[in-house]
């Protein structure tokens, strides 16, 4: 509602928008005898003279409110019946009386002494007004209090720790109570831009300061661009923790205290606030934003860019709340762009991502078929990604689908429901790794030997698989994908024993244990001994890392070869002749060939190990950083 406020300087009237600010219907229309006018100003003149600094050595020195809070509430409340006495002296023709005017000088110092209040208040209670103090205390106090009781502190101890928190709280709600009991008084008096001028300038130098503590600082895009990626990473890091602090204790605590001190006016509040914050604000917001457009090719920029995507979009809320004023609107629009140039920047790293899969163009084989530095980089990266399971989903909502025609195999081929249709990022996932597989596929064409591309594919899939089954992959992917893919494992597998050992299989009769010539028993002790030393040299420098794969194949090989070779020697050894002769023809036991076997597949393989050493690591992402380049 607006109403008629004096403004003592000018001796007119003005209009006011302050709804909270004394109001004509109960002051300023009082009328008052020419004795009361009198007295009045005679009090008035007595303890504002008194706290005159230009009139008083002691005024000069000495703080009306640290003082005295009893006569500071008697100064207010005078400086406030005067006020109601000049508007009564308008109000009846008076202003160019001399009672006037002495009242308009008593309101002059009155109005000087108190923003000399308001400054000393702000400035000595810096360390009790801080956003950060205003913002936790209360949170503050339950926390350490539960601490003490942890900790078995003895009662005295913990009473004195309690007494301690207390006085803080108390030190910080007293000058708050001070500053907001001055304020409404300069405001209501038409002294509100004095007031305003005083406190945007000492709270503002503390919301610059605690930004430069917090590490943020004003770049150019060139100047983030040149940047080395380790430096550029370190400030990232920084900026995250300063998104948090700031939010929560920085600007929350200004706001907090812009509202309690200037709750008779909601424009001053948001104009003080506006000021303070505004510039700070969007510098922090901003630095998200150069981040987003930096031309930087390291693939764990993608890591970085979600994290901050999450810190804004996980704040939006509080984001509305402390900046809601329209005057602050650029700060919204400027937290809103960097997350759009955020999300942006996470479908251009996977598109790159998906690029480097398809650019890798080596041509050199695995060694012992192990794994692949494209499978171990990839899994890492995606098992990675699958942590930001629900920020991707936000982000690539509406990004088209990978065409199903991409690809001679689709994941899409499993039957998907209309009614409930897969997620986008399990969709773009499972597109990602069928992409790996294709290349892989590729890659497994380089060996000579066939059995040895399928032990390549058996081994990287599982490899694929077991880093699904113990990531948050499984949860985008679905059972349904490993039950799918690990058919193929054993496929893949099913494919390396037939070739590689089959000629051990075919090698022993059907029936071991059928009657036989000795001269039969020895051409297949013969032949057994040949093809088993000749598979075996191609195969002991293989590798399987899995080790239930490992063992799978193993036992299978095992039951074709051992257990049937068992039978066999137990029959026909004693018909190939003497024991001098045996040895000419039977050249292992079944002893043999099982400890043979059982020594398969552990061939140590930098490539192919299961577990990768920090130096392996290191190797694999220079590995990429070179396809990169390329």
């Amino acid at each position: 509602m607006k109403s008629l406020c004096f403004s003592p300087r000018t001796a007119s009237l003005s209009i006011s928008r302050q709804s909270n600010s004394p109001s004509l219907s109960s002051t300023a229309r009082r009328r008052f005898s020419q004795s009361a006018i009198e007295q009045a100003i005679d009090a008035a003149a007595a303890i504002i003279m008194k706290w005159d600094a230009e009139t008083s050595a002691y005024a000069g020195v000495t703080s009306l409110f640290h003082e005295s809070k009893r006569e500071a509430m008697q100064f207010t409340k005078s400086v406030n019946e005067l006020q109601d006495i000049m508007h009564s002296l308008v109000s009846d023709q008076d202003s160019g009386s001399e009672k006037f005017s002495q009242a308009q000088r008593l309101m002059q110092i009155a109005m000087k002494r108190l923003q000399k209040e308001f400054y000393q208040i702000l400035s000595t209670n810096r360390a009790d007004l801080d956003p950060e103090s205003v913002s936790t205390r209360s949170s503050r106090t339950s926390t350490s209090m539960s601490d003490y009781d942890d900790d078995g502190l003895p009662d005295d101890e913990i009473r004195t720790a309690g007494d301690s928190i207390t006085e803080l709280e108390d030190v910080s709600s007293t000058a708050m109570s001070d500053l907001k009991l001055i304020a409404d008084c300069m405001i209501a008096s038409g002294y509100a831009k004095e007031c305003i001028r005083v406190y945007k300038i000492i709270r503002k130098s503390i919301i610059d300061e605690g930004i430069y503590k917090l590490g943020i600082e004003k770049l150019s895009s060139s100047q983030v661009n040149k940047m080395d990626w380790d430096v550029l990473d370190l400030k990232i890091k920084n900026w995250l923790d300063a998104e948090k602090i700031s939010l929560r204790t920085l600007f929350k605590g200004e706001r907090i205290l812009c509202d309690h001190v200037f709750s008779s006016s909601d424009s001053i509040k948001e104009s003080c606030f506006a000021e303070i914050s505004k510039e700070g604000a969007t510098l922090l917001f901003g630095f998200a934003e150069l981040v987003a457009k930096a031309k930087k090719s390291p693939m764990e920029k993608m890591f970085r860019v979600l994290d901050m995507y999450t810190a804004i979009s996980e704040d939006w809320q509080e984001i509305e709340t402390i900046f809601a004023f329209e005057s602050v609107s650029a700060v919204r629009l400027q937290a809103i762009n960097s997350l759009v140039r955020l999300s942006e920047s996470v479908l251009s790293l996977l598109t790159d991502f998906e690029s480097t899969i398809h650019k890798d163009s080596s041509k050199a084989m695995t060694p012992g078929s192990g794994l692949h530095r494209l499978t171990m980089y990839s899994m890492d990266y995606l098992t990675l990604l699958a942590d930001y399971g629900n920020i991707l989903t936000d982000i690539i909502s509406d990004w088209p689908p990978p065409a199903k025609s991409s690809s001679p195999e689709s994941f899409f081929d499993s039957p998907v429901s209309d009614d409930s249709p897969r997620p986008a990022i399990s969709v773009r996932i499972a597109w990602l790794i069928l992409v790996l597989l294709c290349k892989l596929d590729c890659k497994s064409k380089h060996y000579n030997d066939v059995s040895l591309s399928y032990l390549f594919l058996a081994n990287n899939l599982q490899h694929v698989i077991s880093r699904v089954r113990a990531s948050n992959l499984m949860y985008l992917l679905g059972e349904e994908w490993i039950t799918k893919h690990e058919a193929k494992v054993r496929q893949f597998a099913a494919n390396y024993e037939r070739l590689a050992w089959g000629q051990v299989f075919a090698s022993l009769p059907e029936n071991p244990m059928a009657s036989m010539t000795g001269g039969k028993a020895k051409e297949c002790f013969m032949k057994f001994t040949s093809s088993f030393e000749d598979a075996y040299s191609k195969q002991c420098s293989c590798v399987v890392p899995d080790l239930k794969l490992r063992d799978e194949i193993k036992a299978s090989i095992g039951t074709k070869v051992v257990a049937v070779y068992r039978e066999f020697y137990d029959m026909h050894k004693s018909t190939v002749g003497e024991e001098s002769r045996e040895k000419l023809f039977v050249r292992f036991s079944p002893e043999d060939v099982g400890n043979y076997l059982s020594e398969l597949f552990f061939a140590t393989v930098s490539s192919g190990s299961s577990s990768t050493s920090s130096s392996t690591s290191s190797h694999h992402h220079r590995y990429m950083r070179s396809l990169l380049r390329a």
